[in-house]
This record gives structure tokens, sequence and C-alpha cells, in this order.
């Protein structure tokens, strides 16, 4: 026999409902987080690979890269590394982007909730 819905039914429902979407809103900074991390790795291997820089040259290209910052004292010189690097800034600087807003939305619901007591 179903009883019937009662207001406190409705409160935990949209309490569990808050846990279930708080919980995949972290999942979701780790998961795109992970994704930028890799990103900066896989640039890094593939720096190394195609221009022959260093770890910590390639490392500091696909970082300046991807932050945009671009100081122009490294750049790829063949063909090869040239078209990565197009595909790489599209690809990368996106998922920074997401990884950022992510970020700030999350700690943004932390900081409401912590305000409001919840």
């Amino acid at each position: 026999m179903n009883s019937p819905i009662t207001p406190d039914d409705d409160q935990d429902t949209e309490r569990s409902d808050d846990a279930v979407e708080s919980h995949w809103q972290q999942r979701g900074v780790q998961i795109v987080g992970s994704l930028a991390l890799l990103a900066v790795a896989t640039g890094t291997i593939v720096y190394r690979w195609l221009e022959g820089w260093g770890w910590i040259d390639s490392l500091y290209f696909s970082v300046i890269t991807l932050t945009t910052v671009g100081y122009g004292d490294l750049s790829p010189t063949s063909s090869g590394s040239k078209l990565f690097t197009v595909f790489y800034i599209i690809f990368g600087i996106s998922l920074f982007g997401a990884f950022l807003n992510n970020l700030v939305k999350e700690r943004a619901k932390r900081a409401a909730r912590r305000h409001t007591g919840k």
C-alpha cells in the first residue's frame, strides 16, 4: 500500500537530489581537472618528440600555450608541430576554460551553503 507523500518526504528527496548533484559537480571538477593535466602531459611529450626540446622546455611551452601567456621565446619549427599546436590550443584552452568554470561554480555553491547554513 502506498502512503501519501508528506511535505517532509519532499524535503528529504530535495536534500538527496542536492547531495547527488553536489557529488557529480565535484566529480566534474576532478574529471575536467584530470583531463587538463593530461593535456599538459600530452603536449609535453609531443613537443619533446616533435621538436626535440628537453622535458622542462616542453612542459614550459605546453603551459604557456594553454594559459595563453605565449612569451614567444620558444615556437614550433616543423609543420607537424605547428599543426599539432593549432589543435592543441583549440582543445586545451577550451578544456582549461571548462575546468575553471566548474571550479568557480563549485566554490560558489560551497560559499552559498556556508552562508545559508545548509
